[in-house]
């Protein structure tokens, strides 16, 4: 059942994501990811993973103690560490135990803006704030400790919320980014002429 959250509006329900992440991707532009603290950007980028027949994505040859997260119940956040020293988030989708999901690349950010700088001190404009996977984390506070939290219970910490602004219209998909299997697949949009968007 949808909820209530610190950032105006209803939080989406477990159905939202209940979907193929390829329909979810789209429909969460525009969507806000608001964490308890107060911080809280408007999602401008995304990419669908697929799971056993998306070579990219991590639960394509199966669960594991790492990706198990992604196979289970939609709506929790699997987070995973990449490169030995970033993590990323993703929101779990489709059904229960076919590791599925998509992952937020990017967000405009909207409030907590000063606490956000102060997890990442050495940016200069607000718009280098969240313009990438890791760098969003980074400043939305998201490590290993939310990896499969609840985003439909507004009491685990972090939520996504729509506050009534649509998402665009006939979003065109482009190829997913730091890939090298599966590049084919347009499963990326974007928000297009924002600013905050990692790459165009």
């Amino acid at each position: 059942m949808a909820g209530r959250s610190r950032w105006p509006g209803s939080i989406l329900p477990r159905a939202f994501f209940q979907r193929d992440p390829r329909v979810v991707g789209p429909e969460l532009l525009n969507k806000v990811l608001a964490c308890a603290d107060g911080r809280a950007g408007r999602i401008v980028e995304v990419e669908a993973y697929c799971g056993a027949f998306d070579p990219a994505a991590h639960t394509y040859r199966g669960k594991t103690k790492r990706n198990a997260v992604m196979f289970g119940p939609p709506g929790h956040m699997y987070v995973y560490f990449t490169y030995g020293m970033h993590w990323c988030c993703n929101t779990v989708c489709g059904e229960d135990g076919e590791g599925s999901g998509v992952l937020i690349r990017a967000l405009d950010p909207l409030a907590g803006i000063e606490r956000m700088r102060e997890a990442r001190p050495k940016v200069r404009r607000d718009r280098e704030l969240c313009s990438g996977p890791a760098r969003l984390t980074q400043a939305m506070g998201i490590t290993g400790a939310q990896n499969g939290i609840d985003l439909v219970r507004a009491r685990d910490g972090y939520t996504v919320v729509d506050d009534g602004t649509p998402a665009p219209e006939n979003v065109p998909g482009s190829a997913r980014i730091g890939i090298r299997e599966g590049t084919d697949l347009l499963w990326r949009w974007f928000v297009a002429g924002n600013p905050n968007v990692s790459r165009p």
